[in-house]
């Protein structure tokens, strides 16, 4: 029986290590030996303590691995970032990830998490209102959740924040006296930005309630409560007319299904003359984001590739004027929230448990994992409707460096 024990176990890592492809990683069942790929050095080792949790990694990779890891079931020695990239690297092609059962438990999880009026509130809800207080132990000071942006590598991270909202506003041209809507406007930064460096009138949607008292609090205490007036409620209860319409971090949590809904709204707020821009995690071309991800993070978030962005935009007539692609850039900005989060352990640890702790360092690492090897992209989109007068004739006035030495300066003698 122990023979035929340790030859089940054997053959299970081995399936395992077919499945994931030929990635530089060594499995351990329990204390026993480990097995890798021939002719590579692993980069890391992953121990698997019971049968249990061999079985799931077989049946069910793409969700038992990230709950196994999260309730303490599988171990990592060495770099956990660099493991999970040499997996995605490996597995690009591997059956598991496009079987039958995956897709067919993508659709179900689809169907399950729907991104209704009703349903996006409770999504919205499950992550971004887990209290402000944990996301201040990682995020900047301005709690900037969405990808930064570097001028330089050395950039510290307030700074890159600062810089995006800044590459943002020039983008958008943005003249004072203009009116902008902002469809899901996080914490608030982005929209002061506006009004404070650039002098317009801002109306910002959000369904997060903490994200929106928090940024109601915040331009009562700057005094631009005139110029910005946060709502909580849904994009889709957007009403008014306006010069710029403006999303940062919204698309990928409002469901491949609803775009076509969104170029109407939008086009409903800016008309022909209108200008746009819209900032997202994206993909290379259609494929669902990961069931675990989905489960335990961002439910009901599908991360759109180009074409699918295009829904918005073809319907209403809308040109785009501008397309990049920030994808190391967000790489970097979530390096830097990872090792915030790692040295603000202990106080994650006492506002949550165990698990939470780790499944949310697996979510931060194997996002960076994924956007270094371009799993996952981030797009700009700038556009316009066909009476837009010309945004800029050159990208030159893009890259202008006073504006964003301007508002770091505030930000840091205001912090």
């Amino acid at each position: 029986m122990v023979m035929l024990a340790k030859s089940v176990d054997e053959w299970l890592l081995r399936r395992i290590l077919k499945l994931i492809g030929p990635a530089p990683i060594q499995l351990i069942f329990r204390n026993g030996e480990g097995i890798s790929p021939q002719g590579v050095p692993p980069v890391a080792t992953m121990m698997i303590p019971d049968r249990r949790t061999l079985w799931g990694l077989v049946l069910d990779p793409e969700v038992r691995f990230g709950e196994a890891y999260s309730e303490g079931r599988i171990y990592v020695d060495g770099d956990l970032v660099r493991l999970l990239e040499s997996i995605y690297e490996a597995a690009a092609d591997a059956p598991a990830y496009g079987s039958l059962y995956t897709r067919l438990a993508s659709k179900w999880m689809d169907f399950r998490q729907s991104n209704s009026v009703r349903a996006s509130r409770h999504n919205i809800h499950h992550h971004y209102d887990l209290g402000n207080d944990f996301y201040k132990l990682w995020l900047d000071r301005q709690l900037v959740y969405t990808c930064a942006y570097f001028p330089t590598p050395e950039a510290t991270l307030e700074e890159a924040q600062v810089a995006k909202l800044d590459y943002v506003c020039r983008k958008l041209r943005l003249q004072p006296g203009e009116t902008v809507i902002e469809a899901g406007c996080g914490w608030g930064a982005l929209s002061l930005h506006m009004a404070r460096h650039y002098g317009v009138s801002v109306k910002a949607y959000n369904i997060s309630r903490e994200q929106i008292a928090y940024a109601r609090a915040r331009a009562q205490q700057e005094g631009l409560s005139h110029q910005v007036e946060f709502v909580e409620d849904d994009y889709r209860n957007v009403t008014g007319k306006f010069d710029v319409f403006v999303s940062v971090g919204m698309l990928e949590h409002i469901g491949i299904a609803n775009y076509h809904g969104l170029g109407q709204i939008i086009h409903r707020l800016i008309g022909d003359s209108g200008r746009g821009f819209l900032h997202f995690i994206g993909r290379n071309y259609p494929t669902p984001l990961s069931r675990w991800i989905r489960k335990r993070i961002f439910p009901g978030a599908c991360p759109p590739s180009l074409q699918q962005a295009a829904e918005i935009f073809e319907p209403s007539n809308f040109s785009i004027l501008d397309v990049e692609n920030l994808r190391m850039h967000y790489a970097k900005t979530l390096e830097h929230w990872l090792d915030r989060f790692e040295r603000s352990r202990d106080q994650v640890s006492a506002m949550y448990d165990p698990s939470f702790v780790r499944a949310w360092r697996l979510y931060l690492a194997g996002s960076i994992a994924a956007f270094r090897g371009g799993t996952l992209q981030l797009f700009q989109i700038l556009f316009a409707g066909p009476r837009c007068e010309p945004v800029f004739w050159t990208r030159a006035p893009l890259y202008t460096k006073q504006s964003s030495i301007e508002a770091a300066k505030w930000t840091a003698a205001t912090s």
